[in-house]
């Protein structure tokens, strides 16, 4: 370590938790860092003083690990205004003191930037500063980039265990309002341990519509670790995505992944963040080949479409037989959001050779239908039935492209689960033969 190293250090005066957050004050408007990089420690320390703050808005896009959103007077100090809903914090965003904003992950920066809604302060978690007093955003560049930029104030958890990343995440030590250190390990969850029977085959009816030099766009969830895992004959593959999973690192190791045939940023991955096991998070760790961007760029529909053969995969909780794609909602249950989907699905639409794809299981673990006759009441349209291209199930593959109502229907049919086609014909017939 060189004499700046250390006079970095000196000008960045780390304090504890408790005291960090009582920058924040009543009605502010708080933006939490997402996914790998939700900064847990910052987080419980600012839910601790309820009934000492009123009024405080947080604004997440998704948060992983033990929130104590629970406790006794947060949801009188806090209210939950969420822009995508994960797991940890479902039941407060479907509880009278949270909610979600429908909005696509593209345009969650302009929210910012326009002043729809203005950030006060930013909790962020970040790598150590480099000897010039540069931090990075880690994991999770996505609109924190934006937030840091246009916060008030910005209040950093810096960590040895977040990696180093390269592209557009970093930020200097100057800009942070106060910091703490930090050495909790970051979360990690593993979808390539759950990938099943169903899973792997419908990973197999994906993997044969990619074709070389198709450019890679994975969703979040078992599925697409499942597509990865049935990509190891391909050739010359490119990564221009929002998530970087651990399914990808084979690829890259066995030379599938190249990234010499896309048109942006060619030779890089790009990615916007990252979420997965150690494993990946020590893989993107100062890897010059894995370029985070704000996400902004990454999901622009304009910049997606102009790589080659774009293969977007992404997943649904239902779809009706006219194509509606219903991917963030059960009823009027909000269970995650729209994200980038339809970012990604319009974007490989447009693409030279691009295929946009949606694929699911045929039913859910209870065993019930995923191809509806109509979507639950209160359901959310995610990708619309004149966006929708490629379904796939376990039962095969279909295109509703072109197709008129009375064709999908009848495809979708074809690749439900056996022991639902019967219903669905009937209601095709009550829907289309009066």
């Amino acid at each position: 370590m060189g004499l700046s190293y250390f006079c970095v250090l000196m000008h960045l005066h780390y304090t504890t938790a408790d005291y960090a957050v009582k920058h924040i004050q009543s009605n502010s408007r708080v933006f939490i860092h997402g996914s790998a990089a939700t900064p847990l420690t910052l987080v419980n320390a600012m839910l601790a003083r309820a009934g000492e703050l009123n009024g405080v808005e947080l604004v997440a896009i998704s948060t992983f690990g033990d929130i104590h959103w629970k406790r006794q007077g947060v949801s009188d100090s806090f209210y939950l205004n969420s822009l995508f809903v994960s797991a940890n914090v479902r039941d407060w965003v479907n509880s009278p003191f949270g909610d979600y904003v429908p909005v696509f992950l593209s345009e969650i920066p302009r929210l910012f930037k326009s002043g729809v809604l203005p950030i006060d302060v930013a909790l962020i978690h970040v790598s150590p500063p480099d000897s010039h007093g540069y931090c990075t955003l880690g994991t999770s560049v996505d609109a924190a980039l934006t937030a840091t930029k246009t916060a008030k104030k910005i209040i950093a958890q810096v960590n040895p265990n977040m990696p180093r990343t390269h592209g557009e995440g970093h930020i200097h030590i100057s800009k942070f309002t106060a910091a703490i250190w930090d050495e909790s390990p970051l979360p990690e969850v593993d979808y390539g341990s759950k990938v099943d029977d169903v899973s792997l085959q419908i990973g197999r009816n994906v993997a044969a519509l990619i074709e070389d030099g198709a450019t890679l766009q994975m969703g979040i969830g078992t599925i697409p670790d499942a597509v990865l895992q049935s990509l190891t004959n391909h050739k010359e593959l490119g990564v221009h995505t929002e998530m970087f999973s651990d399914g990808l690192i084979p690829l890259i190791e066995k030379g599938i992944i190249t990234n010499e045939h896309k048109k942006v940023r060619r030779g890089n991955i790009v990615t916007t963040f990252t979420m997965g096991t150690r494993k990946v998070y020590d893989f993107v760790n100062d890897n010059p080949n894995v370029v985070f961007m704000d996400v902004a760029f990454v999901n622009d529909t304009a910049v997606i479409r102009k790589n080659p053969k774009v293969a977007a995969i992404n997943s649904a909780l239902e779809i009706d037989l006219t194509g509606q794609v219903c991917a963030d909602s059960i009823g009027t249950y909000q269970y995650s959001g729209i994200g980038g989907q339809m970012d990604f699905m319009r974007g490989a639409s447009l693409s030279d050779g691009g295929k946009p794809i949606i694929a699911l299981p045929s039913v859910t673990s209870k065993g019930i239908s995923r191809i509806t006759p109509f979507l639950k009441e209160g359901a959310g349209v995610v990708t619309t039935r004149g966006h929708v291209h490629y379904v796939v199930t376990e039962y095969g593959t279909v295109n509703l492209y072109g197709k008129n109502m009375e064709q999908r229907a009848k495809l979708l049919i074809s690749i439900a689960h056996p022991n639902h086609r019967e219903a669905l014909e009937k209601a095709f017939y009550e829907r289309f033969r009066k």
